[in-house]
């Protein structure tokens, strides 16, 4: 399993400050991150050993974004004493060129380079926040680590391997799927291989399980102890089962690691290829909680599968300077949330009345808070831009629902034997990490390996954005589909509002009556609903839920408003029950509908 390394005390590794000058050549980028939180709880100090420059290789690049952010970082801007220095330990000249950018006066002489970079959570920042899973924080007593908002590189030197040191208060536990060698360095590939592998340290606990021929990892820093990593590892484990189940039996890696931060702040969830990353709020584990928690881990850890085995070549050679959106994602989070539900409905943790209700709560998002007729195609090519983001949250309501009808398709077409689960497993072993597929020709290639009629499917309900045949679809397993259905009882209701996803954040565009009379304005976030918390993807399930209350009674929302949360309580009013986007198992189902049905649910 992940292990921990020992460090000499921060005394020692304090008491060099001065460039030292290096005993040997180095012959790969050795970076050592200090952080002291005892005297400065706000800064990382990180030294950077160079083998020989190249005249070209004289600007230092930090990251604009990262892979799976969709989101500006500029990680310039919390860069600051910026130096250069030759293998003498002498000066050298170096000038800040543009945001993220410094240039060397003399490449070919500078031997190291150091900078102190400020942690992302606590640092101010005038536009472009970063989501806090993606950050860097370091507090009292632990830190979270994301590569690209600690490192930088040499131009040219981004697919060059490295070295990671970390310096640290001794007593402090590192979480990460990285294994360190006998001089305390973790070694990688290259830059992204260290952007995809964070790191949570401090005051931890730990478990692990195996999965079939992996280990996994879970670490967990809970800020008063209400979380402990063995507990929530067992709340996880039934989720876990089932994935391994839908997978075949194995997973596609051999080390997998959970890291969880839990304290007062919530951001949801990173992906990573090996590993994947929570920031959540702290509140006592028992199964209401930890069933949140799991649903977003099942969502995260598919991604061992997308984009970690399916890829393209842009997400294969990510572009941290001037990223370009992918067509397929789609194919990475879409597919990655049908996933994440169905091998649960698959594995026995939920009923097939709670996995249609799921389905329910896409298709309202789909149909009443995005552009129904903003292709998924688009919505990925544009990813990175204020127009994709403004319908980015779609990618998880829509693309999971074409994902789901993709799988009735083929398993129509196959009769049972073969549906999206057993194509992805194909895939995954045919490409692979190290071989992308093509982002110009996967439809076609996706078609030649399946039936024809996939590429219709593919024109038009990913590359346009025709209505989705959710009536015609589901029939063919005995499920009826209906746009409006009157139950003739009343229910409780917080109003008609509307409102916007913003990365993992869910905002408040037009907030109803009661919650206007409530104080709840336009541009609040809702970050929770009677205690449970809320984000991008438990929040049309959890705002669905009002109705199970009594009418005339109050429901607390926790709110963000200028930084600052707060709770406040909505009457909840009454209105007439109508079952919207209706999914209902049809008790006139054919034998033949019942057979696919059966195949659908069990399709392992």
């Amino acid at each position: 399993m992940p292990s921990f390394f020992r460090t000499a005390t921060l005394a020692a590794l304090l008491a060099t400050t001065a460039p030292a000058v290096q005993a040997q050549s180095v012959k790969e980028l050795t970076y050592t991150v200090t952080m002291d939180p005892a005297a400065n709880s706000n800064e990382f100090q990180v030294k950077l050993q160079l083998p020989k420059l190249k005249k070209s290789q004289d600007i230092y690049q930090f990251a604009a974004t990262a892979p799976g952010t969709y989101q500006v970082m500029d990680m310039g801007r919390f860069v600051s004493k910026f130096e250069a220095f030759d293998a003498k330990g002498k000066p050298l000249g170096a000038k800040k060129l543009s945001t993220n950018q410094w240039q060397l006066d003399n490449p070919k002489k500078t031997r190291e380079i150091r900078y102190t970079i400020a942690e992302t959570w606590d640092t101010k920042v005038e536009e472009h926040p970063i989501y806090l899973m993606c950050g860097s924080s370091l507090e009292a007593d632990h830190a979270l680590l994301n590569g690209q908002t600690i490192l930088g590189y040499p131009e040219d030197m981004q697919g060059k391997p490295l070295r990671l040191k970390l310096e640290h208060p001794k007593e402090w536990k590192v979480g990460t799927v990285l294994v360190p060698d006998a001089q305390g360095y973790y070694r990688l590939d290259d830059y992204d291989h260290a952007v995809d592998s964070p790191i949570l340290l401090g005051r931890l606990t730990e478990a692990s399980t195996k999965l079939g021929d992996a280990d996994v990892a879970l670490y967990c820093y809970s800020a008063t102890d209400q979380v402990q990593a063995q507990p929530l590892l067992g709340y996880m484990q039934k989720m876990l089962n089932a994935a391994q189940a839908f997978l075949g039996g194995n997973l596609p890696v051999k080390r997998y690691a959970f890291l969880y931060h839990f304290a007062d702040k919530s951001a949801g969830a990173w992906e990573h290829s090996y590993s994947s990353e929570y920031v959540l709020r702290e509140t006592p584990l028992n199964a209401e909680s930890a069933q949140n928690v799991v649903d977003i881990a099942a969502h995260e850890f598919f991604h061992i599968v997308t984009p970690l085995n399916i890829h393209s070549e842009i997400i294969e050679q990510f572009n941290f300077v001037n990223p370009t959106g992918s067509e397929h994602l789609w194919l990475y989070e879409g597919v990655t949330e049908w996933a994440s539900h169905t091998m649960q409905l698959r594995g026995g943790l939920v009923s097939l009345d709670d996995y249609l209700e799921t389905l329910h709560d896409k298709v309202v998002y789909n149909q009443t808070r995005a552009d129904t007729t903003y292709s998924l195609s688009k919505l990925g090519l544009n990813s990175f831009g204020d127009e994709g983001q403004k319908q980015y949250g779609n990618i998880y309501q829509r693309g999971a629902l074409t994902a789901t009808l993709l799988d009735l398709r083929l398993l129509e077409l196959s009769g049972g034997k073969r549906g999206l689960r057993e194509v992805l497993l194909e895939l995954a072993k045919k490409y692979g990490p190290n071989k992308p597929i093509s982002e110009k020709n996967f439809f076609q290639d996706f078609t030649q390996l399946t039936y024809p009629e996939i590429g219709d499917f593919f024109a038009r309900y990913i590359q346009k954005a025709e209505p989705l045949p959710l009536q015609e679809y589901f029939a063919k397993v005995g499920i009826r589909y209906d746009r409006a259905l009157r139950s003739g009882r009343q229910i409780a209701t917080i109003g008609q509002a509307s409102y916007q996803v913003q990365g993992d954040e869910v905002y408040v565009t037009a907030p109803s009556a009661p919650m206007k009379a409530a104080g709840i304005r336009e541009g609040d976030q809702i970050g929770g609903l009677d205690g449970t918390f809320v984000d991008r993807r438990n929040f049309a399930s959890v705002i669905s839920k009002v109705r199970e209350r009594t009418p005339n009674t109050e429901l607390p929302l926790t709110i963000r408003r200028d930084g600052k949360e707060q709770i406040v309580r909505v009457r909840l009013a009454a209105t007439d029950e109508v079952k919207s986007y209706a999914f209902v198992p049809n008790p006139a189902a054919t034998p033949a509908q019942l057979a696919l049905r059966e195949a659908w649910m069990k399709n392992l």
